[in-house]
């Protein structure tokens, strides 16, 4: 079984510092550090920290592109990266040493054009086969139709691979026309796909065992912020807490997440157990500054915690 993550609007992720933020003043940052990010990207980056491979399929343009494709290769993970005619964006994180408050600004992302488009679902077909996962990460730009997730996953169908799902809006609710493997709303977006507002905790479980019962979906993880998150499938609901550590940063934590119940469902782990490696690499996550991600010694101590 192999694991394919796909990232379409992937990021430069620039990380600074400076000591105090003041309007209209020449700010001088330091500890300065650029790395590749996006959804799916995050994953294989923490994936390989298990030592597991996977391949990585992203658009790439312009240095932007090239610099992701590099940092990739030094990180040894398989890239299959798909050109594309607009210029690959940059996000910004920069925390004020003096309040400790973390300011993150997120750029818009690249227009994709049809032929790009067909050739993303050209790439993926000839990536996976039999039986593997795909995990599709991240928010579709903004030109994109939101079907275009459900148009991937009905390409593959023939294939029976496992999708791992984490994105939201319609894209979310249009790609679960489709045969879905496992999703991981936070509350706000389980609530959006139910048409509602808001869902107090009793609903939230009924609505996440509708999706299984429905057999739209064979998981369903509700992240639920500080509070850990709660899983649901046919052995029915469980809970996990997070144990309490210093948060750093926040960036990544869900795509860490991601990573953990993928290594556990390789692991053919209980739902109990894919929900506590997920919740112990997204709490790791939120140990280390900037967009470093979960290093596997806090993934391993966080777990022990947990237990």
């Amino acid at each position: 079984m192999n694991i394919i993550t796909l990232t379409l609007n992937p990021a430069v992720d620039k990380s600074a510092k400076v000591d105090g933020l003041l309007p209209e003043h020449k700010l001088m940052c330091h500890s300065i550090h650029n790395q590749p990010g996006g959804g799916g990207i995050n994953i294989s980056r923490v994936l390989k920290r298990f030592n597991i491979e996977s391949t990585c399929v992203f658009t790439s343009g312009g240095s932007n592109g090239e610099f992701l494709n590099q940092e990739l290769i030094n990180s040894d993970i398989k890239i299959v990266p798909v050109k594309i005619k607009s210029w690959t964006r940059e996000n910004i994180s920069v925390v004020d040493t003096l309040t400790h408050l973390q300011y993150r600004f997120g750029m818009p992302g690249p227009r994709l054009i049809e032929a790009e488009m067909k050739l993303i679902i050209q790439t993926l077909n000839k990536q996976t086969k039999q039986g593997d996962i795909l995990a599709i990460s991240g928010s579709l730009t903004e030109d994109i139709s939101t079907d275009y997730y459900a148009e991937i996953i009905k390409s593959l169908s023939n294939k029976k691979v496992k999708i791992v799902l984490d994105t939201s809006g319609k894209a979310l609710t249009k790609a679960l026309k489709e045969n879905v493997f496992l999703i991981k709303p936070n509350q706000r977006e389980l609530a959006q796909l139910a048409g509602k507002e808001f869902l107090d905790s009793h609903e939230q479980e009924e609505f996440a065992k509708y999706l299984i019962q429905s057999g739209r979906v064979e998981y369903v993880i509700v992240s639920l912020g500080s509070r850990g998150a709660f899983i649901v499938s046919k052995d029915g609901i469980n809970y996990q807490t997070p144990p309490s550590v210093k948060v750093k940063s926040t960036i990544g934590a869900g795509d860490s997440m991601l990573a953990g119940i993928i290594y556990a469902l390789l692991q053919n782990e209980t739902p109990q157990n894919i929900l506590k490696w997920g919740v112990a690499c997204g709490t790791a996550a939120t140990m280390q500054e900037g967009t470093d991600l979960a290093q596997l010694d806090n993934i391993h101590a966080v777990f022990k915690m947990i237990n």
